[in-house]
């Protein structure tokens, strides 16, 4: 299996949990829109057991009939929703769950947001050319994000760099060798499930 292209420190900067130490990891896997990030968030997830969350399901109404007409998301339309998401992963946390999440997490200001105070939560970025992702939203049916909203991802994007220690993987990768990346680096179990707080 050829080895994943990672940019920056990747998983540097983390201890290997010790077996049933942890009592819930959320796992959030990032990038721009087409990158993979929600197929690889449910592969993940359906091979660990743990559940999964795609964090669009959780715009408000008015942030997805913006991005169908086309209008880009101002930081202002993100707040509530990074806010619900973060809320999603406290959730899982409270209940000593581990679980997935897909989230675009394009600004550092939101991967901070979603990160700060988790001791359980990684992060995932997906990496991919602007080529790429235009064909592979233009393939795409049925979602209401546009390939012509992808210039305004682009100029939100920050890409995370060493001293964030989140983990960037090619979106090149199949899915699933994605996944045993994922797993091998950030030394994730299916046997770590919900326990007793």
């Amino acid at each position: 299996m050829p080895a994943a292209k990672g940019i920056g420190q990747g998983c540097g900067g983390w201890a290997r949990p010790a077996a049933g130490k942890l009592a819930a990891m959320i796992v959030v896997v990032a990038g721009v829109s087409g990158s993979g990030k929600s197929t690889v968030g449910a592969l993940l997830a359906g091979r660990l057991g743990w559940p999964f969350t795609d964090a669009d399901a959780l715009h408000p109404a008015a942030n997805i009939a913006k991005m169908r007409a086309g209008h880009p998301l101002s930081d202002a339309d993100r707040r509530p929703w990074l806010a619900a998401v973060a809320a999603r992963m406290d959730e899982y946390a409270a209940a000593g769950e581990s679980a997935v999440l897909a989230c675009s997490a394009l600004k550092r200001s939101y991967r901070e947001e979603l990160l700060a105070g988790r001791r359980g939560a990684r992060m995932v970025f997906l990496h991919a050319s602007r080529d790429m992702l235009e064909a592979r939203l233009r393939a795409r049916h049925g979602h209401f994000f546009p390939a012509a909203l992808l210039d305004s991802q682009f100029a939100d994007l920050e890409s995370p760099q060493p001293p964030e220690h989140i983990l960037v993987l090619e979106s090149t990768l199949p899915p699933d060798q994605a996944v045993d990346e994922i797993i091998g680096r950030l030394h994730l179990s299916p046997s770590q499930e919900k326990m007793s707080p």
